[in-house]
């Protein structure tokens, strides 16, 4: 299939032309989103007619799966059709945002985190010829959602003020994921989880679970989802984790550091589970009998790699005398 399609768009950098050769990667990219929700024939069988043409309610459903760098650098650029479709708040229900943006108080970075998306970023500065401010970029991309955005994933580098606009202006999230590169933002979103009644779905950083999780059972009815890797569990996070949300199916706490008799609880008292990962864990073998009887009635189980004690805290391991204290990292 040809398309005979050479475009002059306005472009904010100048004008450009894209010349499109039988099938362009936004195309591929379009038919791939569109076999997800409707039959690829559809879409095939536009041989010999304007893109343009497409229906609009189909033309939105398709759009809102591409993502958003498309959304925003190529989809725009295609005719005034798709200009039009890909600014209706249903194309920005799911926001999946960079993985890191420079903070907005940093001119300079001494470290620069290796990040797979680095080339969208790129190309937004490129495009719009500035530095991407993480709270302006996110403002605006969440009104491009119109209060629709129903899954969010925060971009590394989020400030506070951003997160609180994204509560206060997406009522209607049931997904989110506060991102890598997210340690302040951690441990300031107990403020916000009000807001989000509506929340099935949760993913945090490292975090101090028996301070937040009382306030999702709280608010957050309908949460089945949580993911918090890397995090301490103990007592007290296991007795917050069984008596708030009894009702998880999902669970992810895959990297954690666990007291035995907390992981002990969570299988005794979480009996909706459906998925329990805490593979690569410590304070427990994962050929632990008691352990693996316990979660027999989970369908999907995962512990492999976990052990009582890391390597590097055997003592077996330890050179005693390579060890140097220095108290001015306590100051």
């Amino acid at each position: 299939m040809y398309l005979p399609v050479s475009l002059k768009s306005k472009h904010p950098s100048g004008t450009k032309t894209f010349g499109l050769p039988d099938i362009h990667p936004i195309f591929l990219q379009f038919f791939l989103a569109a076999s997800v929700s409707i039959s690829f024939s559809i879409c095939w069988q536009m041989e010999g007619r304007i893109w343009e043409d497409i229906n609009k309610d189909i033309l939105v459903n398709v759009l809102g799966r591409v993502g958003m760098e498309l959304l925003l650098l190529d989809v725009p650029f295609v005719c005034k059709s798709w200009y039009k479709a890909s600014r209706e708040p249903q194309c920005w229900e799911h926001l999946i945002f960079p993985t890191f943006i420079k903070p907005d108080d940093i001119d300079d970075l001494w470290w620069e985190p290796e990040i797979p998306d680095r080339g969208f970023i790129d190309r937004l500065e490129m495009t719009y010829q500035e530095n991407l401010s993480a709270t302006a970029f996110v403002k605006f991309i969440v009104n491009r959602s119109c209060g629709n955005a129903t899954i969010i994933k925060l971009p590394g580098g989020c400030t506070e003020e951003a997160l609180e606009y994204v509560a206060n202006e997406c009522p209607r999230l049931k997904g989110l994921a506060v991102g890598s590169y997210n340690e302040f933002i951690n441990g300031i979103i107990v403020k916000f989880i009000s807001k989000w009644k509506y929340l099935e779905m949760l993913k945090l950083g490292k975090y101090d679970l028996k301070e937040i999780i009382p306030q999702i059972g709280l608010h957050c009815n309908n949460l089945i989802w949580l993911s918090a890797p890397y995090t301490y569990i103990g007592k007290d996070e296991a007795s917050a984790l069984v008596s708030s949300l009894s009702k998880l199916k999902y669970l992810d706490l895959h990297g954690g550091d666990f007291e035995k008799e907390a992981l002990v609880m969570i299988l005794q008292g979480c009996k909706q589970l459906v998925h329990l990962d805490i593979r690569q864990s410590f304070g427990f073998d994962d050929d632990d009998a008691e352990i693996l009887e316990l979660a027999s009635h989970i369908p999907a189980f995962k512990c492999e790699g976990s052990i009582i004690t890391p390597d590097w805290l055997d003592d077996d391991h330890i050179d005693h005398d390579d060890l140097v204290y220095d108290s001015s990292y306590f100051d």
